[in-house]
């Protein structure tokens, strides 16, 4: 499974990573609501469950994706300033391009 974290989403998602409160952690992408051939994502921290898979990345976090969840695979965060600022999750890989 690949996942991929902008340069802009790396800086925010470190700064909550080194938080003391998140000591044994890992960011965790999910799926929040699928339907047709693509799905919405969230975020979060946890530690590893049985059925995950620890992707590493080019951005030096680790990131837990569910085993088998196709919809997973190919996923990239990102963190935009406008026109609203926040994380935005999509999957190229899959077609889904951002929110509609």
């Amino acid at each position: 499974m690949q996942c991929k974290i902008t340069r802009n989403a790396a800086k925010i998602l470190k700064l909550e990573l080194d938080k003391p409160e998140n000591e044994g952690l890992y960011l965790r992408v999910l799926i929040t609501h699928s339907h047709g051939d693509h799905a919405h994502y969230g975020l979060d921290m946890s530690k590893p469950a049985a059925d995950d898979e620890i992707v590493s990345t080019d951005k030096g976090i680790d990131v837990l994706l569910t085993k088998g969840a196709d919809l997973l695979d190919g996923v990239k965060i990102d963190y935009l300033y406008f026109p609203q600022e926040g994380f935005v999750i999509t999957n190229p890989s899959k077609g889904n391009h951002g929110d509609h």
